[in-house]
């Protein structure tokens, strides 16, 4: 069974090192950070899981990639990964080559795990279009993707607009790290298909993930592509070895388990023990 960890908030309470290795030496695949970068005290956006007021806990993310990058220095075998980059937020030149410098000194081991957002006052603060923040999304992959792959590329749309550049260094995965896009947006299998190597779900049970698989394959093939090579990695569950084997069964290349938030490095690294001996 393929089970990486994400990280509770507040995430800075845990050195990356520290856990990461730990998880690392107990057989975890991967360890994926997410962000918030600035929330603001005020806001009408509901809180996708219950519709309601932000917790107080999404004023309290770390910097994914300087975590990552302190991670990769102690590691070299797990992956290390977004759950989820807010790709609106970030100019997509810096983001290109954040990720290249932390997969290529890393050894290939980044993943890139990608979502547009849903507080619409803290996209508008980072500069984000968030009524088009999708089209934002696919033309920052478009320049993401040119910057790793090409000795020299421009682009010319309307978000990002430039004259030809050089950017270097190139990520060591070729032709570039894999792109996991986050949420259950009525398109998000079909941009999957257009953009992405995968889908990063969070709130989907072992029934609806096999439809979905079934329908993600029939887009593939319908696309000329490969089925097999579109993954699907299921984030934030409970260590639960009996759902994540559902979840594995319906179609899960891999399953991020969420640990508790505790207080220090070994109280987080002794519950690290805890779920490897319960599921896997």
């Amino acid at each position: 069974m393929t089970v990486g960890i994400s990280v509770p908030l507040p995430a800075y309470t845990f050195d990356p090192a520290i856990i990461t290795k730990k998880a690392e030496d107990l057989g975890f695949d991967s360890i994926w950070y997410a962000e918030h970068p600035a929330v603001p005290v005020e806001s009408v956006s509901p809180f996708p899981a219950t519709g309601g007021e932000i917790p107080w806990t999404y004023s309290h993310f770390s910097d994914p990639y300087i975590a990552l990058a302190r991670a990769s220095a102690v590691t070299s075998t797990i992956k290390l990964a977004t759950g989820i980059t807010l790709v609106p937020e970030r100019n997509p030149l810096l983001l290109a080559k954040e990720i290249s410098v932390l997969d290529l000194h890393s050894g290939g081991r980044f993943i890139f795990g990608i979502g547009t957002g849903w507080l619409k006052e803290e996209t508008g603060l980072m500069g984000g279009n968030f009524a088009r923040r999708w089209t934002q999304t696919r033309e920052a992959l478009d320049v993401m993707k040119l910057c790793w792959t090409q000795e020299e590329t421009e682009y010319h749309g309307e978000f990002f607009d430039f004259p030809p550049i050089r950017s270097f260094p190139k990520p060591q995965q070729q032709p570039r790290p894999p792109i996991y896009i986050g949420g259950a947006a009525p398109k998000v299998l079909e941009r999957i298909v257009a953009h992405a190597d995968g889908w990063l779900p969070n709130r989907v049970t072992p029934e609806e993930l096999a439809e979905k698989r079934k329908e993600l394959d029939a887009l593939a093939q319908d696309a000329g592509r490969n089925p097999s090579e579109i993954g699907i990695t299921v984030y934030g569950q409970p260590a639960d070895k009996t759902l994540l084997d559902a979840l594995h069964e319906a179609g899960a290349e891999r399953v991020i388990v969420r640990p508790e938030w505790v207080e220090t490095d070994d109280e987080m690294c002794a519950q690290l023990e805890k779920i490897a001996a319960a599921v896997l």
